[in-house]
């Protein structure tokens, strides 16, 4: 038990990621906010044992004496009341009501959203149309209908600033509610046999708490305005009671001959109204898992490099379409280096394929991605090595030589297309686009040619396809869309991220015969991305085996997959089924992947191999060639025909 205790805390400990507080403060606008929000509260909370003047006492004969007078530091008003014990007090008082209205708005329109958005149907609709009916009128002169009716009073205030700004939580709750209802894992829940209030509670608010965060930042600050706006007409606090509005309100009287009676209380509600926002946007991107990550922090053109590279000795091949030598990408969040792809070497030839496979998690479509600098930074970086295309080096490229390779020489088919294509444009729209962003043609001849690809690609009636929005179509002509889309502007190299894995055995086959025929007619070259054998041996000429990015085995597909070097490579064919074999017994791999920012030492497959020695665990294993033009990543090979104990 204490072993596993121990575990536990050598992984917390060593887990390097930020915490929130950390996240916070790393965020300089936040800790601003943060600081100015703090010291003012505080000050606030302070002011009854505070040194400070009675805030209602009046003395007229000490009227509007400037600030910096003996004992008066920030002057007296028109009653000769001191400015400063009743800034402090005010502000007490708006930071009291603005915090209690926004709380107060947010429950309730937070509350109404939720249930509004996941009943759906006649609650919706009943809900939603008591909501539009209070935006229709403008939110002041609601404000002034319910301070008329309940009486003038700070309480009353408080009430109808809280009731009028309902709405906007409703109605921001309420749209992301109505597309997380009908999401998947929501459907899963429902299915484990979980309530609507639980899933309301469980499932749902956790997605939306950021954007109730952000709302009620901004409808603090909104709030206090509003407050000062109530006092500032009479209808908020009254007289001799001090907030920040009745302050501006008294102000208003000697603006031009002693505009500081003003001034005071108009900078301490902007400042609030300041760090507020600030420390809100803060606390947004904490509790927002993608802006945790920094992953939409700063969006970029391309990813990052480092400075230090190092892109290696030899130059990019020009015999060679792609030539990558050494490439490593990590992920640095926090203290912790994810190093995704370590060390990777690739090449690939005029009209050759070259599959690329392992299990998920391998780093392959990280690699993919680092090709074309589509890696998201931060926390994505490229830490070294070299990708030679066509005689030169993409990272030492311009951002403008780089989008231009983008969909021209290089094309990419990515996983989904439904999530690529866009869907507010159709098909054909979106072939335009992609043949005229690299061709100077005009809007018809590019048509014609977008026409022309799609029955390239086999796409049965083109002309009404080209009409077509994504989401009419099938998976299939999805994809057969995805592919013309590469091939609109004569790519070189194209990288295909496992584009069957979405679709049904027969598609498949048809979506492998289109791209083998075609890189044939054309010349071009393909990367094409799997973790199935059994797909690869369609269309590959070579294989490259991955595994905690590293490439572990390479050669051609028929010498691999009938007599592989590598325990890993062994392991993967063994797991494809085989027609006519319904006897042969599929082994898994036992164990799992390792974490790639705790990646052992020497073999990272070694933990799961079942002819690891000593030796595995020690060092750097070199890739070096086993035999004939299959070469591996490991001490102890395979001979060929020998077949794997894996003590199942």
């Amino acid at each position: 038990m204490s072993a596993v205790a121990a575990e536990g805390r050598e992984a917390k400990a060593g887990s390097g990621r930020p915490s929130s507080i950390t996240l916070l403060f790393n965020n300089r606008l936040a800790t601003f906010g943060l600081s100015v929000l703090v010291l003012v509260v505080l000050t606030a909370l302070l002011a009854p044992i505070l040194p400070l003047a009675d805030p209602n006492a009046t003395d007229p004969a000490s009227r509007l004496t400037p600030p910096f007078a003996d004992g008066h530091i920030l002057g007296t008003d028109a009653l000769g009341r001191d400015m400063l014990s009743r800034l402090i007090w005010g502000t007490r008082v708006s930071l009291a009501v603005g915090f209690s209205a926004s709380l107060i708005a947010a429950f309730a329109g937070s509350t109404i959203g939720l249930v509004a958005g996941y009943a759906g149907g006649r609650t919706d609709q009943a809900l939603m149309r008591f909501i539009d009916l209070m935006m229709a009128f403008p939110y002041i002169l609601l404000a002034l209908a319910i301070v008329a009716i309940l009486g003038p009073g700070l309480i009353n205030a408080l009430y109808a600033i809280a009731i009028v700004n309902v709405p906007f939580f409703a109605r921001n709750i309420r749209g992301l509610t109505v597309g997380l209802a009908r999401r998947e894992f929501i459907d899963a829940a429902r299915l484990s046999g979980k309530s609507s209030l639980a899933i309301i509670g469980t499932e749902v608010l956790p997605n939306v708490l950021p954007t109730i965060v952000i709302t009620l930042s901004t409808t603090i600050g909104w709030m206090i305005l509003e407050t000062a706006g109530l006092s500032f007409l009479g209808l908020g606090a009254q007289p001799p009671q001090a907030d920040l509005g009745s302050m501006l309100g008294e102000g208003r009287k000697v603006l031009f001959t002693t505009p500081f009676v003003s001034l005071v209380p108009g900078l301490m509600i902007f400042f609030i109204v300041l760090s507020i926002n600030l420390l809100g946007d803060g606390i947004r991107d904490v509790l927002d898992p993608r802006l945790r990550s920094g992953a939409l922090a700063r969006p970029s053109a391309r990813t990052d490099i480092a400075e230090d590279r190092v892109a290696g000795q030899s130059s990019a091949r020009d015999d060679q379409v792609l030539d990558v030598k050494d490439l490593r990408t990590e992920f640095r969040i926090g203290r912790s280096i994810h190093k995704a792809v370590g060390g990777v070497d690739l090449a690939i030839a005029p009209g050759e394929c070259l599959g690329l496979l392992g299990e998920s998690g391998s780093g392959k479509s990280v690699t993919a991605m680092s090709l074309t600098g589509l890696v998201p930074s931060p926390p994505g970086l490229i830490a070294g090595g070299r990708i030679g295309f066509l005689g030169e080096d993409l990272l030492d490229v311009s951002d403008k030589r780089l989008r231009n390779l983008r969909g021209g020489d290089i094309a990419y088919v990515f996983q989904d297309p439904l999530a690529t294509l866009h869907p507010l444009f159709t098909a054909g729209e979106q072939l335009i686009e992609a043949i005229r962003a690299h061709q100077d043609v005009d809007r018809a001849e590019a048509r014609e040619r977008a026409l022309t690809l799609m029955r390239q690609v086999r796409i049965p009636n083109a002309e009404a396809r080209m009409d077509a929005y994504p989401h009419k179509l099938s998976g299939g002509l999805r994809q057969r869309v995805s592919i013309a889309m590469a091939l609109a502007n004569d790519p070189k190299l194209i990288i295909a991220d496992e584009p069957t894995t979405a679709l049904d055995v027969t598609v498949q086959a048809q979506v492998l015969k289109l791209l083998d025929d075609l890189r044939k007619e054309r010349g071009t070259a393909v990367l094409f991305i799997t973790h199935d054998f059994g797909v690869v041996s369609e269309i590959a000429d070579r294989v490259a085996v991955m595994y905690a990015g590293r490439i572990v085995e390479t050669g051609p597909t028929g010498e691999v997959m009938a007599n592989p070097a590598h325990p890993y490579t062994r392991m993967l064919v063994d797991c494809v089924p085989v027609m006519g074999e319904p006897d042969r017994r599929l082994s898994a791999i036992r164990g799992r992947p390792p974490a790639v920012d705790k990646l052992p030492k020497g073999c990272a497959f070694a933990p799961r191999c079942p002819r690891a020695e000593a030796d595995c665990r020690r060092g750097t294993i070199p890739m070096e060639v086993k035999r004939g033009r299959i070469e591996a990543r490991c001490i102890h090979p395979l001979a060929p025909g020998e077949a794997l104990e894996t003590g199942a």
